[in-house]
């Protein structure tokens, strides 16, 4: 459809962002109103914050909107291509995990739905095919580059059976990154606003980092993301009026680490999104010591329920949470941009 302004391709990806807004912010009033009167609501954890107990019974899956706009989005603004195609599959395939997993959580009135066992496979056999379809369809090259220091080389250790080509080492480290950005958004979705406004900053920084390497569609693929992210916080400040679920949070996860992937920003994105770092290694560094001493680091993990327990407000700890994400993403973005530049010079 807009195809005509292909010869203005930032144009596109501006585009791209507001027509996720408007179309998450157009659909998400009717799927409230259905979760509601379907008796869909959030199962909140009983030894989480005990402010967090009115949360109980919320509309969940909000995720479920946000992948459709994702998807509309990129298929109405770009020229959708197989590397469209690859981004939107793994991102709506995760969904789909995450909403099986919601689902769960819903029948059973708990807050635990699939076992981790499940969820860690689902992501693992996604996250595997993608690495395996970037390397021999979209050419990518099995490197990790560390900007200004070294890059490895992780095809050294390939097998090619047939015309499919398997560098082991870089498709494991792919399945780290991937699983790891899933589950580290996963855990950063645990107060009103905290997710959705993080993940828009990141991916906004994704977009741009993907226009500068000449990836239109990735960009417009990251753009749509930022803009299904700012739409879905017009209800999901606090209070909310509907959470994003698994569905939401594992799906984001695995779009950055696959867009990561495509830009060649592997170790770069562990700066930009070193926030999600941060809460993923609070809940393990807690779970190490209680196991070795039975005492705890942080008040409660992750680390911005220890906040919470320090006294801060929700929406203190989500705003400042949003300030320290900006910053990372800005610092991220400032070294790829400087590396590149180097790099032509």
């Amino acid at each position: 459809m807009l195809h005509i302004f292909a010869s203005y391709p930032t144009f596109l990806v501006f585009v791209a962002m507001v027509v996720a807004i408007a179309v998450t912010m157009v659909l998400m009033p009717a799927w409230i109103k259905f979760l509601k009167s379907s008796h869909i609501g959030q199962q909140v954890r009983a030894d989480g914050p005990e402010s967090h107990l009115v949360k109980q019974g919320t509309p969940t899956m909000g995720g479920v909107i946000m992948l459709v706009s994702v998807i509309l989005t990129a298929l109405v603004v770009g020229h959708p291509t197989p590397e469209t195609f690859a981004l939107l599959i793994a991102t709506v395939l995760t969904g789909c995990l995450g909403l099986i997993d919601d689902a769960e959580k819903v029948v059973k009135e708990r807050s635990l739905g699939l076992t981790p066992k499940a969820k860690l496979v689902g992501q693992f056999v996604i996250a595997t095919v993608f690495g395996l379809v970037a390397v021999n369809v979209m050419g990518i090259a099995p490197t990790v580059e560390i900007p200004f220091v070294y890059t490895f080389d992780l095809g050294v250790l390939t097998t090619h059976f047939g015309s499919v080509e398997v560098p082991w080492l870089y498709i494991l480290f792919v399945d780290i990154l991937l699983m790891g950005m899933c589950n580290a958004v996963n855990l950063t979705d645990g107060l009103d606003g905290l997710a959705a406004g993080t993940v828009m900053i990141v991916m906004i920084v994704m977009a741009a980092i993907a226009y500068r390497s000449d990836m239109l569609d990735s960009a417009i693929f990251a753009a749509a993301l930022a803009g299904a992210c700012v739409g879905f916080l017009w209800f999901n400040s606090f209070p909310a009026d509907i959470f994003m679920g698994d569905t939401g949070s594992l799906a984001l996860g695995m779009a950055l680490g696959c867009l990561a992937v495509f830009t060649k920003s592997e170790f770069i994105v562990l700066v930009i999104g070193g926030l999600f770092v941060a809460e993923a290694v609070s809940v393990m560094i807690q779970v190490f010591y209680y196991k070795k001493t039975h005492k705890r680091i942080f008040l409660m993990a992750p680390l911005h329920h220890h906040f919470e327990k320090k006294g801060w407000s929700e929406t203190k700890v989500v705003v400042r949470f949003w300030i320290v994400s900006g910053v990372l993403a800005a610092l991220g973005f400032a070294v790829y941009f400087a590396e590149t530049l180097m790099a032509v010079a």
